[in-house]
């Protein structure tokens, strides 16, 4: 059983782009957009160059990070909706090249397994 509901794969399945956030050792945040991937119950992502980033020396000398996948499902009425998910993230190497495998630990969701209109709720499970 994936730690994502079926509402939330296809979801992360439908977007191109997730906010990678992470933190140096001092505190110093760091936040990019960057292409995703669902591998199993991890989310996975690479780039360009990605060796020379804050976000690669960030990891490696904090591994605690979140992402955020979200979008308008509409404007009018005003429908967000999205999933943060924070957790650790490890790198590791593919295809010759470093990318980022980001394991949950909590899962946040609105407006994707509850679609009711209105105010979206908030959903937070931890998973591992």
């Amino acid at each position: 059983m994936s730690v994502f509901t079926t509402s939330e794969l296809e979801y992360l399945q439908s977007q191109p782009l997730m906010r990678f956030a992470s933190a140096s050792l001092s505190g110093r945040p760091d936040v990019a957009p960057v292409v995703f991937e669902v591998e199993g119950d991890d989310i996975v992502t690479s780039g360009f160059d990605v060796a020379r980033t804050v976000r690669y020396k960030n990891v490696r000398a904090n591994p605690r990070v979140s992402v955020v996948i979200d979008d308008l499902a509409s404007v009018n009425p005003w429908s967000p909706r999205g999933i943060k998910i924070i957790g650790t993230a490890v790198i590791e190497e593919f295809d010759g090249s470093p990318r980022f495998r980001i394991t949950p630990e909590v899962i946040i969701s609105w407006a994707i397994n509850d679609t009711t209109p209105g105010i979206p709720t908030m959903e937070r499970r931890a998973v591992h």
